[in-house]
Parts: C-alpha cells; sequence; structure tokens
C-alpha cells in the first residue's frame, strides 16, 4: 500500500486528527522533492489535508489548503506535462473542483465571511452548480436581499430534487405564489405512493406566509389528526409557530411542550417555547427547561436563550444581557437572542441600546411582532410619539390590520387624550376581528376609567369573564365597581383575582384600598352615632332643666 493509499484509508476511516499528521509531513517532502507525487496525487493529498483541518475545527487554514489545491489543479490543467504524469485528465480528478469550491463556502460560512462565501459559489459555472450549491446560494441571496436571484436558485434545486421541502419554504417566503410551487413539487412527485400529505403541508405553509393563521391552523391540525403524520416534529413545529404569530400563546405552548415530551433533544423552536413561557412568567419551567436543554447542547443558542428567559423573570438582568450575547455570538441569526437582550435592557430603561436591537430585529425578519411593540413602548417612554405613531402605523402595513396591530396603534393614540376617542374606536376595530382579544380588552377598559365610564366597562368585562375567567379581568371588574361604590362586589372580584393569581398586587392594593374606606367608614359612622347620642343627651337635659324651673316658678307663684 502506497502513502497516497494510507492517506486515503485514514480519510475513509474519518481518522482526521491522524491524517492531519501524516499529510502535514507528505507535503512538506513532497515540497522538498516536485518529482515524489505526481500532480494528480498532490491534488489529493492537499485536498485530504484540508479535510482534516475543516473537521478539527481549522477553518481559516483549510480555506487556505482548499484554495491552495484548487491553483494545483488548474496548472495541471494547462500544463501539459501533467497527460503523462497520470493518465487521468485533471478534470475528472476527485474531488471534483465543485465539490472544493463548496468546501471553501462552507469555511467561509464558518468564519462568518458571507460575501466571500457568495464569491465562492458564483464562481461556479450555472450548469455546473448542484442542488447543494444552488441552495447555499439561495440563501445567501435571500439573507443579501436579492430576492430574484434567490428564487431562481430554489426553483432550480426543485427542478433536480422536487422534494427539497426547506427550498419549498424559501420560495413560499420569497412570495413565490403557492400554484406554481406546489406545480413544480407535485409533477416531480406524481404517482409516487404516500404523497397525499404534500399538497396541504406546501397550502399550510402558504397560509402562514399569507398571514392567513385561521387556515394554517387548520391546515396544520388536519395533518396532525387525521394523516400518517400524526406527532411529527415538523407539523406540530408549524402548528405552533401558527398558534404563536396569531397571538394564541396558551395552544403555542401547549404545542410546543407537546413537542419538548416527543423529542427532548430537539432544540429548534425551543427559544421560541421559552418567550411564551416567559410572558405567563413561569420561572421555574424555564429553569427546568434550561437545564434539559444545556444537556443536549451548550453550543447551540436555544439553551442560553431559555436560560437568559429564566433569569429575565427573577429580575437578574445582568445574567440575562450576558446569556442573551452568548447566544448571539454563537447564532448571528438568533433572532430571539436580540429579542431577549433589547426586552431585558428595556426593563432596566436602556431604551436607546435597546431601540437598536429592536430594529435589527425588524431589518432580519420584518414579521416579529415583538420588535414593534418594543420600539413602540422605548419611544413613548422617552417621549417621542411621533416615532411611536409612526412604528405603530408600519407595523399594521407590514403585518396587516390585525387585533395585535390595530391594538398596538391604539396603545400609542391612548397616550394623547384628544386622540382617546380614536383609540377606542381602533380597539372596537381589533375586538370586531377576535372578541376575546385581552390585551384590547384591558385598554379599552382603561380609556373607559379615564373617562369616567364605569358602567360601560363593567359590561365590556361581564361580558368578557363568560368566556374567560382571568385574574386581570376580575381586578379591573373589581376597580370599576370600587369606583360606582358597589365595595361588596368588588371585594369578591379581588378575592377571585386573588385566587388565580395570589401575588397580584393590583388586586392586593384594591383589596387593601376597599378595607381602608371601610375602616374610615365605621370610623365616622361611630363619630355620627356619638355625636347623635351628644345631641340627644343635650336635648333631655335640656329639657329636664326646663321642667324644674316651671316647677319652681310655680312654686313661687303660689307662694
Amino acid at each position: 500500500m502506497t502513502l497516497i493509499e494510507q492517506v486515503k484509508e485514514l480519510h475513509a476511516e474519518g481518522l482526521y486528527s491522524n491524517l492531519k499528521i501524516l499529510a502535514s509531513m507528505l507535503l512538506t517532502m513532497s515540497d522538498h522533492s516536485t518529482d515524489m507525487f505526481p500532480p494528480m496525487c498532490k491534488y489529493q493529498l492537499q485536498a485530504y489535508f484540508a479535510d482534516s483541518l475543516y473537521e478539527t475545527l481549522e477553518y481559516k487554514r483549510a480555506e487556505a489548503m482548499y484554495r491552495k489545491a484548487l491553483q494545483q489543479r488548474k496548472a495541471a490543467s494547462k500544463n501539459n506535462r501533467a497527460k503523462t504524469s497520470s493518465s487521468t485528465p485533471p478534470q475528472q480528478w476527485q474531488p471534483s473542483e465543485v465539490e472544493l469550491k463548496y468546501r471553501i463556502y462552507q469555511c467561509h460560512m464558518h468564519l462568518k465571511e458571507n460575501r466571500d462565501a457568495m464569491s465562492i459559489l458564483e464562481s461556479v459555472p450555472a450548469k455546473q452548480r448542484t442542488a447543494k450549491v444552488n441552495m447555499a446560494l439561495g440563501k445567501l441571496y435571500q439573507k443579501a436581499g436579492m430576492e430574484r436571484s434567490a428564487v431562481s436558485c430554489f426553483k432550480e434545486v426543485l427542478r433536480q430534487c422536487p422534494l427539497s421541502l426547506d427550498a419549498i419554504l424559501c420560495l413560499l417566503a420569497l412570495g413565490v405564489k403557492v400554484a406554481e410551487v406546489a406545480g413544480m413539487t407535485m409533477a416531480g412527485v406524481q404517482g409516487m405512493q404516500n404523497s397525499e400529505w404534500l399538497s396541504s403541508w406546501i397550502k399550510g405553509h402558504a397560509y402562514i406566509t399569507t398571514k392567513d393563521y385561521s387556515r394554517a391552523i387548520n391546515t396544520f391540525n388536519t395533518l396532525d389528526k387525521k394523516t400518517l403524520l400524526r406527532d411529527n416534529l415538523e407539523v406540530l413545529g408549524a402548528l405552533g409557530d401558527s398558534f404563536y404569530k396569531a397571538n394564541d400563546y396558551k395552544n403555542a405552548i401547549a404545542k410546543f411542550e407537546r413537542i419538548h415530551m416527543l423529542d427532548p433533544y430537539l432544540l429548534k423552536g425551543m427559544d421560541l417555547y421559552a418567550s411564551l413561557l416567559a410572558k405567563e412568567n413561569k420561572a421555574d419551567e424555564l429553569q427546568q427547561l434550561g437545564t434539559a436543554l444545556f444537556q443536549v447542547s451548550d453550543r447551540q443558542p436555544e439553551p442560553w436563550i431559555t436560560l437568559g428567559y429564566h433569569c429575565a423573570c427573577v429580575k437578574r438582568h445582568t445574567r440575562a444581557i450576558y446569556f442573551a450575547a452568548k447566544a448571539y455570538q454563537l447564532n448571528q441569526e438568533s433572532v430571539q437572542a436580540l429579542l431577549l437582550k433589547g426586552s431585558t435592557l428595556q426593563q432596566i430603561e436602556k431604551t436607546q441600546e435597546a431601540i437598536l436591537h429592536y430594529r435589527e430585529v425588524m431589518r432580519m425578519v420584518p414579521d416579529r411582532l415583538e420588535s414593534y411593540e418594543g420600539l413602540v413602548e422605548c419611544y413613548l417612554s422617552n417621549g417621542r410619539n411621533r416615532e411611536a405613531v409612526s412604528v405603530a402605523l408600519n407595523a399594521c402595513k407590514t403585518l396587516g390590520y390585525t387585533p395585535s396591530t390595530l391594538t398596538l396603534y391604539a396603545s400609542v393614540l391612548m397616550e394623547d387624550p384628544v386622540s382617546q376617542d380614536k383609540a377606542k374606536s381602533t380597539l372596537d376595530r381589533a375586538l370586531s376581528i377576535k372578541p376575546d382579544y385581552l390585551k384590547a380588552v384591558t385598554m379599552k377598559v382603561k380609556i373607559l376609567q379615564i373617562k369616567q365610564k364605569y358602567e360601560e366597562a363593567i359590561e365590556l368585562l361581564r361580558s368578557q369573564l363568560v368566556n374567560q375567567s382571568l385574574c386581570v379581568l376580575h381586578q379591573l371588574l373589581g376597580d370599576c365597581l370600587s369606583a360606582v361604590s358597589d365595595y361588596q362586589e368588588a371585594l369578591d372580584q379581588y378575592s377571585i383575582a386573588l385566587s388565580i393569581d395570589p401575588t397580584d398586587q393590583k388586586s392586593l392594593e384594591g383589596l387593601q384600598r376597599i378595607e381602608k374606606n371601610g375602616n374610615n367608614l365605621e370610623a365616622n359612622q361611630d363619630e355620627d352615632v356619638d355625636a347623635m347620642e351628644d345631641e340627644e343627651e343635650a336635648e333631655l337635659l335640656g329639657s329636664d332643666a326646663e321642667a324644674q324651673w316651671s316647677d319652681q316658678e310655680q312654686w313661687y307663684g303660689v307662694q
């Protein structure tokens, strides 16, 4: 067995640390003795050495060695002596030039050098591009905002591999019509058994991209319950994402919880799950989830984000910011890491830094509501109401006039007493779309309280409590009842609220306020009773004195 065959054997067995040492020595020897290996063998040796560097995480060295291998290949192609030194022409050497360029792309991606990664893939002639080259180039084009080029690449991927489902998602996200995407895909799988789920899966994701979340939920629910895809993690993930975007956080949490139970080692989507748990202030669940995820990996952002949300819940803001920064360092495409850091900075009143993070999220993914909400809150806290109005209107245009975006717009309008009537009509519009949307309900109640329309607020809250018995609704009803002096029922409502959440501060304050008023009322009543008794006693004493005086007058008169 020759030295080159030994190198191939180490490469085939995946013994990259051993290969790295041997290949390094052989290449040094070949530099000192140019006749030691024929051009093809030296090319293969360089490629194998580069592979060993890549596998041992030395990406910069690997990229440089792959480029040396490319130069070796090009030199051999131009050198006529290559025909005498090897019976195999350079064009047929393995690995191929396309494969070598793809590996250089991978090195650049690890080094976060996106432009260089794009450049090396673009150097591959269009007719020679494999499906994975087109997929990688499409992703880079999509990230750079070059949508037409990205669409062309993804369509080429589908032409070569009709069941490239990630390419389908990318095309839908880029606005390609579902009929065109489905046509390209279904034509390639026509007559294939067990493929009836595919059209529904494509439709479900098309509904998500067009923000028709109710239809998306129905479609994925059907796939989960009525097909062989029951308990499939991809379907459940899409279902959870649809519930989340529809602001149905309760059902979204249930779906992600089910995903985690089915596969505790899955990290995808767990950062979103953590953010939902944080909205519900479930600190214990977040700690348990974070601990479980760290047992899977500490080199992915999701475990760090989960513990970051836990720290934010328990007011350990410095650690939350550190965990968010660590997650972003691991993956600079992690939107949830930016949102976590932005919201935590906002909580400690570093609004300018928070604004920068929210803007970056809007640049990366314009369809995340949290970035708009965070920006609006930051601008309002700084008295920059015009910017807040602009962001809220942009949210409506980008995400559509949904209950959540309308409520966000109303939150800005209600800051100005002049526009509170407009805010109320905007909330009415939101509630006409989704009658039980909690944010809109609570905000409308606050406007009615400001305008002292307590009876209307009480009627709204009673109608909401028929379908959802929530702590905040009982607390607000208690406030309104207290305002109209219905203290007994207000007391009942605060008690119900505290039975749901014993730590609710507003309900506790309302309860104490009523008790204090009650004590003052009793004290006033006691004072009134005492005063009445004093008056009665004075009257009695006065009447006795008069009677005695008249008796004396009568006595002296008789005398």
